[in-house]
């Protein structure tokens, strides 16, 4: 059976969240940490084959035992110590994997909103074209400003779409890219920008508004009320 692997990336140290000396991944949310939300989801999914954590250096004992064995998290087999940008830390992710993986999933360890049918919509994609990422078409009029804090240039937003995660990959295509990257010492923005850099095109899936990424104080709030609409949602459908 081909392998399907989530490389779920939790490196970063939080400082926009201003909480000090914990991640924001640690912070508790719904009496659960951020990401147990995310790896819980990732841990149902039937896609999937497994799951890849890249985490601080300082963070790999407290993920095995406050995330994965307090939890019961089967699925996760390795956790990875991250490097200094996202892209270094995905690109130690990418290493670790079997040879034989046949399509990875790249997705925010702090984006606790990710649904089934987004990463099973996202691996048929890749599958087809090698490469597709979540998004969602931007809603607010964009200004480009200029270095003095004038505006330089409202942009036709008709085309414009805010990218988030998963962003999910043939798994031997996303790896030569990111070698590729190191190799040219590229640092893009996401995951598909080392393809696109490289003449390869990118199938864009519709996200949904729900699937922040957990990054501010008041993302943390967001999140809060999200998950008690879930509840009740799900209560409803009872």
């Amino acid at each position: 059976m081909p392998k399907v692997v989530a490389l779920v990336v939790a490196a970063g140290s939080g400082k926009r969240m201003g909480t000090g000396d914990i991640p924001k991944q640690f912070l508790p949310l719904a009496s659960l940490p951020v990401l147990a939300h995310t790896l819980a989801r990732f841990e149902s999914f039937h896609c999937l084959s497994q799951v890849v954590l890249v985490t601080r250096q300082e963070d790999i004992e407290k993920c095995w035992s406050d995330l994965v064995h307090k939890y019961h998290f089967k699925k996760v087999r390795s956790i990875v110590p991250g490097g200094t940008t996202r892209q270094d830390s995905v690109y130690r992710g990418l290493q670790v994997l079997d040879p034989e993986t046949e399509i990875v999933v790249i997705h925010d360890g702090v984006r606790i909103f990710i649904t089934e049918e987004m990463v099973s919509e996202s691996i048929q994609e890749a599958r087809k074209y090698g490469a597709a990422v979540v998004a969602v078409p931007v809603k607010d009029t964009v200004k480009r400003v200029s270095e003095d804090g004038f505006v330089s240039q409202t942009l036709d937003r008709c085309g414009l779409w805010t990218v988030q995660t998963p962003q999910t990959f043939s798994y031997p295509l996303i790896r030569s890219a990111y070698e590729k990257a190191r190799e040219d010492g590229f640092y893009g923005t996401d995951d598909a920008m080392l393809l696109e850099r490289l003449g390869f095109k990118v199938k864009v899936i519709p996200g949904t508004y729900r699937n922040i990424k957990i990054t501010t104080p008041e993302d943390l709030t967001l999140a809060e009320m999200i998950l008690q609409n879930e509840l009740n949602e799900n209560r409803d459908r009872l």
